[in-house]
């Protein structure tokens, strides 16, 4: 088995406005990186459009009515300050749910080790009947219930290190027991949730947040001290990440200071978690990262790390 790289140029389609950091050039990034020799023997699908019953699996249907009906056919529509909608926005959405759909069956069905879906928009911050933070829907969240709903997985994490943290999947999780959520994110930042008192209704919600300036050491010792012993002890069945690279140095939207190789580090301390309790599954999608070299030179370290398992 091996590594599967998912993407779809229609996630080239979705326009922001001018300026914004959530822009098509942020693909145009990551496909450059993966166009090097290194990934040739990278496995590489195509991600087909999510269907509503799916993305119900974490949102109302009214809701994804709801965003489908803001789609406008010309021009830009705005749903909030940060977030819009362009002609194709809405399926650039559904592909990127659609990629940790397919991620998911991939490494259920054992066709492949672990899979990275390069997408975007990206989703964490796309809470259960709210769009904000660039995010339509939360493709991190339907993969967890969809591996529970479709394999009858019992227990499923969602790991993210986004530099921002993924208020949407907390709030998705909240009161659901089988599924830990585990953020580090830089506080105090957008969207201001992430505090480790927020630790949901059955203690599944673990954050572990930081201060602007800190490093790989901070950074690290959080996962080891707070993170992957939480972990270890729920054995996961099947390891969803949310994998924002914009905690890099790099980055213009926060404060964060990593680099290339902490980004390795916390991948392979992942995949053997993963290889612990949930026979090596992960499905990471690319949530947040917006300075180009920084996103780039940071996807192929950790697709780099997911290949080695």
């Amino acid at each position: 088995m091996t590594t599967l790289l998912i993407s779809h140029s229609a996630c080239l389609n979705h326009l922001t406005p001018p300026g914004h950091p959530e822009r098509p050039d942020r693909m145009r990034a990551v496909e450059e990186a993966f166009a090097d020799e290194r990934f040739q023997t990278l496995a590489r699908e195509q991600a087909p459009m999510a269907p509503q019953e799916i993305i119900a699996l974490a949102h109302p249907l009214d809701y994804i009515e709801s965003i489908r009906s803001a789609s406008p056919s010309e021009g830009m529509v705005r749903l909030d300050a940060d977030t819009s909608m362009s002609p194709g926005s809405f399926e650039a959405a559904l592909r990127a749910v659609g990629g940790g759909v397919l991620g998911v069956d991939e490494v259920m069905n054992q066709k492949a080790t672990n899979a990275f879906v390069a997408t975007r928009p990206p989703g964490h911050h796309a809470e259960t009947a709210r769009p904000m933070g660039f995010c339509l829907f939360n493709g991190a969240a339907v993969a967890a219930r969809y591996a529970q709903d479709r394999y009858g997985v019992e227990r499923a994490a969602v790991v993210d290190f986004d530099v921002h943290h993924g208020n949407g999947s907390q709030d998705i999780f909240w009161a659901d027991k089988s599924v830990m959520y585990c953020s580090t994110h830089e506080m105090p930042l957008y969207p201001g949730s992430g505090a480790a008192s927020e630790r949901g209704e059955h203690d599944t919600i673990v954050n572990a947040p930081l201060r602007a300036g800190d490093g790989g050491d901070k950074f690290r010792d959080a996962f080891e001290t707070v993170i992957l012993p939480r972990l270890r002890d729920f054995r996961p069945d099947i390891l969803i990440i949310s994998a924002g690279f914009d905690a890099h140095t790099r980055d213009p939207l926060a404060n964060l200071n990593l680099v290339e190789a902490d980004f390795t580090w916390v991948t392979q301390r992942l995949m053997q978690i993963a290889d612990e309790s949930a026979q090596g599954r992960i499905v990471s999608l690319l949530e947040g990262g917006y300075d180009l070299q920084g996103l780039a030179r940071s996807a192929a370290a950790h697709v780099t790390a997911l290949m080695r398992g």
